[in-house]
C-alpha cells in the first residue's frame, strides 16, 4: 500500500497536477484498493474543513488583502525605512523589518511575499541592488510571517494535534525575531562587502516621529491581535475576525485609501486564496485518514523508535524528514498528514509537545524556500519576472541562516519555551 500510494503521488506530482489533486487522486486510489465506499472521500474532505479554529484562515487572508489595498502595508514599510533605512543595505533591512510588522498581522508568507515583492523589489533594483538579491531577501523575509504570530500554519497545527494555538503563538515570538535579526546581519555584511547603495542619513527627529505617527494605527494591529489571544480575551479565530474589522476601519476611516468599490476584488482574491488552502487541507485530511486506517503512521513511529529513543537523534531524524517533505508537499497538508504521528514519536521520548510543534512549523517554513516546490520562490518569481534558478541561487545563504536558527531552537528548547512558560501555557 505504501509503495503504490507513493508511486501514484509522485507520478501525479511529476505531471504538474496541483498538490491538492495529487492528494485526492492518491486517496481515491487507496479507497479503491481498500474496497471502501467512495462516499468516504466527500465525507472526510468536508470533515477536514468543518472546524471553528480553521475559520481563522480565511479571516487572516482577508485581513492581509485589506491591509494591502488600504494603505497599511505602505505605512509599515515607510516606518521600517525610518528605523533601519540608513544602515548599510538600508532597503534590504527595510524589507526584513516590514515583513516582521506584516507577519504580525497577516500570518501568511505568501501574502507577505506578494506585498513586499510588488512594492520593494522594484524600488531596490532601481536604487542599484542586484535583482537576484532583492528578490531573495523578499522571499526569505516573507517566511517570518508564519513564525511571528499570528500564523496560519500554527492554527492548522493546533487544530490537527490539539496543541494550544495561543501557546504556539507565544512560542513563535523569539524564533521569528531570531530569523529577522540573522537576515539583517547577513544583509549588512553583504552590503558592506559589495558596496550596496546607502540611503540618506537620519531624516531627523521630526520626520521620524511623523513616520511613526502615520504607522501607529497599523502597528496597533499586532498588539490587539496577540494581546487579545494571549490575554484570553478572544480565541485565534475571533482574533482573525477582529483583524479583518480593524484593517477595514483603518483603510476606510483612518487612512482613507480603501474604497467600497475595491471590496468585490478584495473578496474575490481572498476567496480564491482561501479556496486553494482549504481544498489542500480537505484533501490532506482524507489522505491522513487513509494512512491512519492502514496504520501506516504507527508503523513509521515504531520504526523510528526501534532505531533510537534518544530525543536528540529523534529530533534530527524529524528535521531531516520534514526538510525533505517540504521540498514536495504544501505546508498545511504536511502538518495534517504528519503532525499527529511525529508528535506521538516526540512525546514518547520525552520531547515537550509545544517544543515539537514549533520545530515542525519552522521546518515547514523552511520548505517555503526549498525548490522544486518552494511556494515563496514562485510568488516572487511571478512578481519580479526573474527565473526560478536565479532566485534560488541568491536565496541559498538565507536558507542556510534558516537552517541555523532551526538547529538552534531544536536543541535549545528554552528559546522556544521561555515565553509560553511565562504566560502559563506550560503548566
Amino acid at each position: 500500500m505504501i509503495t503504490i500510494l507513493g508511486i501514484v503521488f509522485l507520478v501525479t506530482l511529476a505531471l504538474g497536477i496541483p498538490v491538492a489533486f495529487c492528494l485526492g487522486i492518491t486517496s481515491l486510489t487507496a479507497l479503491w484498493m481498500m474496497d471502501v465506499p467512495l462516499l468516504v472521500l466527500a465525507q472526510r474532505t468536508f470533515t477536514g474543513v468543518d472546524s471553528f479554529p480553521l475559520m481563522a484562515v480565511p479571516f487572516f487572508v482577508l485581513a492581509g488583502e485589506l491591509m494591502n489595498k488600504g494603505g497599511t502595508t505602505q505605512r509599515l514599510i515607510d516606518f521600517a525605512h525610518a528605523l533601519v533605512g540608513r544602515i548599510p543595505g538600508g532597503l534590504a533591512h527595510t524589507n526584513i523589518v516590514a515583513s516582521m510588522f506584516f507577519g504580525g498581522i497577516s500570518g501568511s508568507a505568501v501574502a507577505d511575499a506578494a506585498a513586499m515583492g510588488t512594492i520593494l523589489v522594484p524600488g531596490m533594483t532601481k536604487k542599484g541592488y542586484p535583482a537576484g538579491f532583492s528578490a531573495a531577501v523578499t522571499a526569505a523575509s516573507s517566511t517570518m510571517g508564519p513564525i511571528i504570530p499570528p500564523s496560519i500554519f500554527m492554527v492548522i497545527m493546533g487544530v490537527t494535534t490539539g496543541l494550544s494555538i495561543g501557546g504556539l503563538f507565544a512560542a513563535g515570538v523569539v524564533p521569528g525575531f531570531l530569523l529577522g535579526f540573522t537576515m539583517m546581519a547577513y544583509s549588512w555584511y553583504l552590503a558592506v562587502r559589495r558596496g550596496f547603495p546607502r540611503e540618506e542619513g537620519w531624516m531627523g527627529f521630526s520626520q521620524s516621529v511623523k513616520s511613526f505617527v502615520r504607522a501607529f494605527p497599523a502597528l496597533l494591529a499586532p498588539i490587539i491581535i496577540l494581546g487579545g489571544i494571549l490575554g484570553g480575551i478572544f480565541t485565534a479565530t475571533e482574533a482573525a475576525a477582529v483583524a479583518v474589522f480593524y484593517a477595514f476601519l483603518l483603510g476606510i476611516f483612518v487612512f482613507k485609501e480603501l474604497k467600497l468599490k475595491d471590496l468585490p476584488e478584495i473578496f474575490i482574491n481572498s476567496g480564491v486564496t482561501t479556496a486553494v488552502l482549504l481544498l489542500i487541507i480537505g484533501m490532506a485530511n482524507i489522505f491522513a485518514w487513509v494512512l491512519t486506517a492502514e496504520q501506516i503512521p504507527q508503523q513509521i513511529a515504531d520504526v523510528m523508535l526501534k532505531i533510537t529513543k534518544n530525543p536528540y537523534m529523534i529530533l534530527l531524524f524529524i528535521n531531516l524528514f520534514l526538510i525533505f517533505i517540504g521540498m514536495f508537499l504544501e505546508g498545511g497538508a504536511a502538518i495534517i498528514i504528519l503532525a499527529p504521528t511525529l508528535l506521538a514519536v516526540a512525546t514518547a521520548v520525552g520531547i515537550q509537545p509545544l517544543h515539537f510543534g514549533l520545530v515542525m512549523v519552522l521546518n515547514i517554513v523552511v520548505g517555503l524556500l526549498t525548490p522544486p516546490l518552494g511556494v515563496c520562490l514562485f510568488v516572487v518569481c511571478g512578481v519580479t519576472g526573474l527565473s526560478l534558478s536565479r532566485i534560488t541561487k541568491a536565496v541559498l545563504p538565507f536558507l542556510a541562516l534558516e537552517f541555523g536558527v532551526l538547529l538552534l531552537v531544536t536543541y535549545v528548547p528554552g528559546i522556544i519555551l521561555a515565553i509560553p512558560t511565562w504566560l502559563g501555557y506550560m503548566r
